[in-house]
């Protein structure tokens, strides 16, 4: 099956979407507290900040989606063209 059509249909599917909710988000989130949280704590925040600290969650969530994505695709070419 084309690459594209197996990458569209796991994009397509919600489990690949909600475990990059759940697990990009959560590091994300937890990544920007380790980096930014002492300078939010210590009321030093700069524009530089709040991008870093916005930026931080949507890496970590993009780079689940992708792999979530990817494995998806992987099963799919494993179970062949009329996997689901």
């Amino acid at each position: 099956m084309n690459r594209r059509v197996l990458w569209s249909r796991a994009l397509a599917r919600r489990s690949v979407w909600s475990r990059a909710l759940r697990m990009g988000l959560t590091v994300g989130l937890l990544q920007a507290a380790i980096n930014q949280g002492d300078v939010w704590a210590h009321g030093s925040v700069t524009a530089g900040v709040v991008v870093k600290t916005i930026l931080s969650p949507l890496v970590g969530f993009t780079l689940v989606l992708l792999a979530a994505a990817s494995a998806s695709v992987e099963r799919d070419q494993k179970e062949g063209p009329h996997a689901e």
